[in-house]
C-alpha cells in the first residue's frame, strides 16, 4: 500500500458523494497530491478543510494510480482571513492557481516554501500591496518551474542588462530602454520589484508586476480556456485596486 504523511497546504476541495470529499493539497516533498476525505463534508472537518490552511496529511491508497483515502489534522488555519475579502480573495486565488497548474505528485519545494511565505505574508503584511507583491514573485516563480520562465536579468535585444524598463509579451524577455525606443506602447513596463530590485514596491510598481505574471499564466499555464479560474484573479486584482485607491 502506497502512504504519504506531510504537512500540506489546502489547495482545492471537491464535494464527493453524499458525505465526502476530494482534497487537493500541496506537500513539500511529493508536490499537489489528492485523496478522498470521508465525511469531509461534515461540519467537524469543514473548517479544517479550507483553502490556505496547513494540515497534517495522511494519505493511503491501495496501488500508485489509485486515489488514496486522506485524513487531516489541523496545524494552522487561515479562517481569520477569510473573513476581509481582499485577503480571502488572494488566497482563493493562490491555492486555485496552484490546484489548477501543477501536475500531481510532481515535487516543487520552492512553490511550497513560497506559497508557505505568501499565506504568510497575507496575514501579517501591514500593507496589501506588500504581499500582493509577493502573490507576483510567486506566480513568476511558478511560470518558472513549470517551463515557461521570463528572462529579466538581460535586455532580449542587446544581450545588456543595463537600464531594463519593459518586457517583451511575445518573448518574455526585458528590453532596455535604449531598445524600446519607438517600441513602448507594444511593450509592458517592468518594475523593478520582480528583478528583486526593490523591497517595498509601489502599489503602480505591483499592478504592473501583476500585469506581466497574468499576460504569461493566461497564456502560457492556463491557455485562455479556463475563464472561470482568471475571473477569480480578476476579481482579486479589483478588490486590490479598490483597496489602495
Amino acid at each position: 500500500m502506497a502512504g504519504l504523511t506531510a504537512d500540506a497546504i489546502v489547495c482545492a476541495v471537491r464535494a464527493h458523494g453524499e458525505h465526502g470529499a476530494i482534497l487537493r493539497a500541496l506537500t513539500e516533498r511529493a508536490g499537489l497530491v489528492a485523496g478522498y476525505v470521508r465525511g469531509g463534508r461534515s461540519r467537524r472537518l469543514r473548517p479544517i478543510l479550507m483553502p490556505g490552511n496547513l494540515v497534517a496529511l495522511d494519505l493511503r491508497a491501495r496501488t500508485e494510480d489509485q486515489l488514496g483515502g486522506a485524513t487531516v489534522e489541523m496545524i494552522a488555519s487561515r479562517a481569520p482571513l477569510l473573513a476581509e475579502p481582499l485577503a480571502a480573495a488572494a488566497i482563493d486565488w493562490a491555492t486555485s492557481l496552484t490546484a489548477a497548474a501543477l501536475p500531481e505528485s510532481q515535487p516543487y519545494p520552492s512553490l511550497y516554501a513560497a506559497l508557505s511565505a505568501l499565506l504568510e505574508a497575507i496575514a501579517v503584511a501591514p500593507a496589501a500591496r506588500l504581499w500582493a507583491a509577493a502573490l507576483a514573485r510567486y506566480e513568476l516563480l511558478l511560470l518558472a518551474e513549470l517551463g515557461f520562465g521570463l528572462s529579466l536579468d538581460e535586455c532580449v535585444a542587446t544581450g545588456t542588462a543595463d537600464d531594463l524598463a519593459f518586457v517583451s509579451p511575445k518573448s518574455g524577455g526585458a528590453v532596455g530602454r535604449a531598445a524600446a525606443a519607438g517600441y513602448e506602447a507594444r511593450l509592458m513596463p517592468l518594475p523593478p520589484f520582480l528583478r528583486g530590485r526593490d523591497a517595498d514596491p509601489s502599489i503602480a510598481d505591483v499592478i504592473a508586476g501583476l500585469a506581466i505574471t497574468g499576460h504569461f499564466l493566461d497564456r502560457d499555464i492556463l491557455d485562455g480556456r479556463n475563464r472561470d479560474l482568471l475571473a477569480v484573479r480578476e476579481r482579486l486584482l479589483g478588490r486590490l485596486g479598490r483597496a489602495v485607491a
